[in-house]
């Protein structure tokens, strides 16, 4: 009897863990779409990659070609700069960044300001040497 009692106890909570991630936020959709760096020199598109953000350059102008090939990214249209971004509360999202001038990935975080910029902040370790961009979105 207590083994039946431990299995439906086991089952409930099964049941509420898939609820919790059923329930799970999916992150703010307003994240996706092409967005531009300040300087307008590129674009990126925001995508879904499964439960989590990626996000996509789509377009350079030469200078930014030219300074990623410097760095050691030779082909920068197509490349992945945002990687593998999480939730991370509402309209927030954490994950990693690829910055093809230097061919480095660090820590980042994506925060909607409102449905046309998003500010990106990129960090070396923890809250050390972070620097921070508001991005705007270009209409598809």
């Amino acid at each position: 009897m207590r083994d039946a009692h431990i299995l439906t106890r086991i089952g409930a909570l099964a049941v509420g863990v898939m609820l919790l991630i059923a329930a799970a936020p999916e992150g703010d959709k307003r994240s996706f779409g092409i967005w531009s760096n300040p300087s307008g020199s590129v674009h990126v598109r925001a995508e879904p990659c499964g439960k989590r953000m990626c996000g996509v350059v789509v377009q350079a102008n030469d200078k930014a070609k030219a300074d990623a090939a410097r760095g050691g990214t030779p082909n920068l249209i197509g490349q992945r700069l945002f990687r593998d971004f999480q939730p991370a509360g509402e309209g927030v999202w954490r994950g990693k960044v690829f910055v093809p001038d230097i061919a480095k990935t660090f820590s980042g975080t994506i925060s909607v300001i409102d449905d046309t910029h998003l500010e990106g902040k990129g960090c070396l370790l923890g809250n050390i040497g972070c620097r921070s961009q508001i991005w705007t979105r270009v209409a598809d």
